[in-house]
């Protein structure tokens, strides 16, 4: 097992390389997905989050082996690059790896936060639902990761936990594995919120308050913001109905 601990963690190391060695037998789930899965587990009195990321396809596996970054270890790096930049992320610990002939799982460990919700039950099912405060904050908080460069590939809703104050919101990424740094013209700027909500009240709201932030016309940023998801949601639902194509033909 390969593995890089962050300092303020390195008297737990071998601590935290049991607990990694036997994630499938402990561990409390936190939330089970098809492609990875989050468990909980407590260590030395604090609670640690760790994402354990699938065994990649043949070709991944040596990809990963040899020639790329392990989705884990970009969790790490990033995390830390964001905290570098005043973007909160739950604190990274470290990542572990499987590594032979070929790359097998790969393992993020972060700090557990507590929160009080997600970006995804600020849209639907919950007391928050269309809350324009958050809503607004969360566009300027994205505005503000504009302005450092930072394109957060997975800006999606479950993706940003967030922390309710009471003098405003702490907003915390979460999957972090697939970023870009760089400046973004606007055009990529507004399409960095196609994933997110698909309720045109919610994206009206979300562009007047990111157009108030950088000064742009609220009237072209709706329109250009509006636009990206409704071209995302039209692919996401022709997708959708070609996959039950396609297990109707398989029956």
């Amino acid at each position: 097992m390969n593995y890089h601990i962050a300092s303020t963690y390195k008297e737990k190391a071998d601590r935290l390389l049991d607990i990694v060695t036997h994630f499938e037998s402990q561990g409390k789930k936190f939330d089970e997905r098809n492609r990875n899965s989050l468990k909980l587990f407590e260590l030395d009195g604090e609670t640690i989050n760790i994402k354990s990321f699938k065994v990649p396809n043949l070709i991944n596996k040596i990809a990963y082996r040899y020639f790329r970054t392990s989705k884990a270890r970009r969790s790490f790096e990033y995390g830390n690059q964001l905290l570098e930049n005043g973007v909160l992320t739950p604190e990274p610990i470290g990542y572990f790896e499987e590594r032979g002939l070929f790359f097998g799982r790969s393992y993020y460990v972060s700090k557990h936060l507590s929160y009080d919700l997600t970006y995804r039950e600020l849209i639907r099912d919950s007391e928050y639902v269309g809350d324009k405060n958050i809503l607004s904050a969360f566009a300027k908080f994205t505005y503000g990761l504009h302005q450092k460069n930072i394109h957060f590939l997975d800006h999606s809703p479950g993706n940003t936990l967030i922390v309710i104050k009471d003098d405003g919101y702490d907003f915390y990424l979460v999957d972090l594995n697939r970023m870009e740094f760089g400046p973004m013209d606007f055009k990529t700027r507004m399409s960095n919120f196609r994933r997110l909500s698909s309720i045109e009240s919610q994206v009206k709201m979300t562009a007047d308050a990111y157009a108030e932030a950088s000064g742009e016309d609220a009237t072209t940023v709706f329109n250009a913001m509006w636009k990206d998801v409704q071209d995302f949601q039209e692919g996401f639902h022709r997708k959708k109905r070609l996959k039950k194509k396609l297990k109707f033909w398989k029956r």
